[in-house]
């Protein structure tokens, strides 16, 4: 560890301040330039601890940076994990409100609902498979309480930064029909993700590590370390094959899954 439990905290606590507040702050990599991975994910525990003591509760996981074009850019070999908690999920056909964040960005995602725990070290894709009652279409709305460049050198954060952060995660949209795992081949599904009927983006799921139950697995192996596992009843986002695509006031989102079906989220 690079820095100690009482600076994770002291973090911690100006990053609850920023996402209350709508600010950011600078980068904690620039501060802690000794920081490791492991320094990372305990002030992101250290936040999540401080929102569960505060009465939220924690639903489920996030998984980011899970395309190998993603991980080259911000110069890791493997994904990178978030929490989610209670008061971050909304239904298809919600508006809200932009000025409640920074740089709200959207992302096309599959959750994975599981109906029986995962725990490493050795999970793999069909203990997923067998474990996931629902996969329901998602978009993940992300953040940044941490800079996203420099404010004196313009240096964009690192990805340490942005463990720190949650992972970067603000909202989770759940949407359109959900399937049973063994229903298609998930690998398969596509989206489309247009703004004020332009369609910015499209992906395939296959871009999440050739499967996105992939990413359900290697996270149940990572946070094995640690200890925890995936219990059932947890929502895991499984990662993005979509690019973020910014969120404006009055701009409208419309996320087509083709035979998942649709998502729509607004903003004032």
């Amino acid at each position: 560890m690079g820095i100690s439990q009482a600076d994770a905290e002291a973090i911690a606590q100006r990053l609850e301040h920023a996402e209350q507040n709508q600010t950011q702050i600078g980068h904690v990599s620039k501060q802690f330039p000794e920081m490791e991975m492991a320094d990372a994910y305990a002030i992101q525990r250290a936040w999540v601890a401080l929102k569960l003591a505060a009465g939220h509760k924690l639903v489920g996981w996030k998984i980011g940076l899970t395309s190998r074009a993603m991980q080259r850019a911000a110069g890791i070999s493997e994904p990178d994990y978030g929490q989610l908690l209670d008061s971050m999920i909304v239904h298809s056909g919600a508006r809200l409100d932009s000025a409640k964040f920074n740089v709200p960005r959207l992302e096309t995602e599959l959750a994975f609902m599981l109906k029986a725990p995962l725990k490493g070290p050795d999970c793999s894709l069909t203990d997923v498979l067998s474990a996931t009652e629902w996969v329901i279409p998602a978009l993940e709305l992300i953040d940044a309480r941490i800079e996203i460049e420099d404010a004196e050198t313009g240096e964009r954060r690192k990805v340490l930064d942005t463990i720190s952060d949650n992972a970067a995660n603000a909202a989770v949209i759940l949407g359109g029909t959900p399937v049973r795992p063994d229903a298609m081949d998930l690998s398969r599904v596509s989206a489309t993700l247009s703004r004020n009927e332009v369609i910015e983006d499209s992906g395939v799921a296959a871009a999440v590590l050739s499967h996105p139950a992939q990413g359900v697995a290697w996270l149940a192996n990572k946070i094995a370390v640690h200890g925890e596992q995936l219990d059932a009843g947890a929502l895991v986002l499984s990662g993005s094959f979509t690019s973020p695509v910014a969120a404006r006031a009055g701009d409208t989102f419309y996320a087509n899954y083709g035979e998942l079906g649709t998502i729509a989220i607004g903003f004032d």
